[in-house]
């Protein structure tokens, strides 16, 4: 069939502008109208984190597990039961799974649904007409971005689409304008034929941010970022966290992969996620990232009440021991400090207004978490 091509995506022919609708009276909205909350259908640990309409992502560095973690989520959804710690349910009419993949081979795709098909009790050796699998890897960006939306408009009673691999969608990850473009096609797709959207995107590997330009449109625009990432001690455990939600952040969990032919990922219940003591120490496996975007913001708050209020790095240091043992409940480490220090310069949640040495530093309240 013909896909509608009426998005900027820099790969595919654009369309006669006559044909856009471009009528602003359609995009009004009225205080005295009630509109409907977007249906939740994707839940993490019994907390909101996936709606009809909207799109989510997973972040993570390579090797993390990603895929096992997103087959968890798309069996959860085949069998209306938690799995790992995902609950999804799918209206009765939108009961299809639309599982696209765009990295790996065919065979190592095949593994991936019967693994899915497995976590959801199924037979693995037996396909479910509630389960499609796209493989995408052989086809170029634009070719990809039209089978996938020729998939979804041909498929009305999908209700779910995973998308492992956004980045294959597009040439560059740091074009702005790619990037931008993509995300308005998920926007656009999620909005039109209202199913949720997971996709997944690798994370840098000098930092925990998402890359490219793509990331960061990504964690703009996405209704919920959780990271993957594996735990730094035990590297068969990967833990699952929130980066970034529109509601209340979901409690974290970690897994690992189990034994038996399918090698099925399993639930690790007796994880321990706080770190107090390499806190307050600055030493061992003490992650900033791991504080969460609430409480990060919670202690800039204190330590810069308005946009006037500027400090040296020292003066910082102290700041910041204060405002993060208050928020925290518990004193913080000098090691701790300059990691936190260093996070919030990468993450540009504190930045300086020239590159000189020992510019003052000040809060940016437009960051990117």
């Amino acid at each position: 069939m013909e896909s509608d091509n009426s998005f900027n995506n820099p790969f595919v022919a654009q369309p006669d502008k006559s044909c856009v609708n471009s009528d602003w009276r359609k995009a009004v909205l009225s205080v005295e109208t009630v509109y409907a909350d977007a249906p939740i259908v994707l839940r993490v640990n019994g907390v909101r984190a996936g709606t009809l309409g909207n799109f989510s992502a997973s972040i993570g560095k390579a090797k993390s597990k990603k895929s096992f973690n997103v087959t968890a989520m798309a069996a959860a959804a085949l069998c209306s039961d938690y799995v790992l710690g995902y609950d999804v349910i799918l209206p009765p009419d939108r009961s299809t799974i639309l599982y696209v993949d765009t990295e790996q081979s065919c065979g190592d795709c095949q593994l991936l649904m019967r693994c899915i098909l497995a976590l959801a009790g199924q037979s693995p050796d037996t396909d479910s007409p509630r389960l499609v699998f796209l493989s995408l890897r052989q086809y170029t960006p634009a070719e990809r971005v039209l089978i996938i939306e020729d998939a979804m408009a041909s498929l009305p009673s999908v209700g779910l689409v995973i998308i492992d691999g956004v980045r294959d969608l597009l040439h560059d990850i740091n074009n702005p304008t790619e990037a931008t473009s993509v995300i308005s096609l998920l926007m656009k797709w999620t909005d039109r034929y209202q199913f949720h959207l997971h996709t997944v995107l690798h994370q840098n590997k000098s930092d925990d941010n998402a890359r490219g330009h793509l990331g960061t449109e990504l964690a703009n625009k996405a209704e919920t970022v959780m990271s993957v990432e594996k735990d730094k001690e035990d590297g068969a455990v990967s833990v699952v966290r929130p980066v970034y939600t529109r509601s209340t952040e979901f409690p974290p969990f970690a897994f690992r992969i189990g034994g038996g032919e399918l090698a099925l990922p399993e639930i690790v219940g007796d994880y321990s996620f706080t770190e107090p003591t390499a806190l307050r120490s600055g030493k061992g496996k003490f992650s900033p990232f791991d504080l969460g975007e609430g409480n990060h913001r919670r202690a800039l708050s204190k330590i810069f009440p308005d946009s006037t209020v500027t400090f040296t790095y020292s003066e910082l240091s102290k700041e910041i021991k204060s405002a993060y043992g208050e928020v925290l409940g518990h004193s913080v480490g000098d090691n701790a400090v300059s990691k936190i220090i260093q996070f919030l310069r990468n993450k540009r949640m504190i930045v300086q207004d020239d590159n000189r040495k020992g510019a003052p530093y000040r809060f940016n309240p437009d960051f990117v978490w």
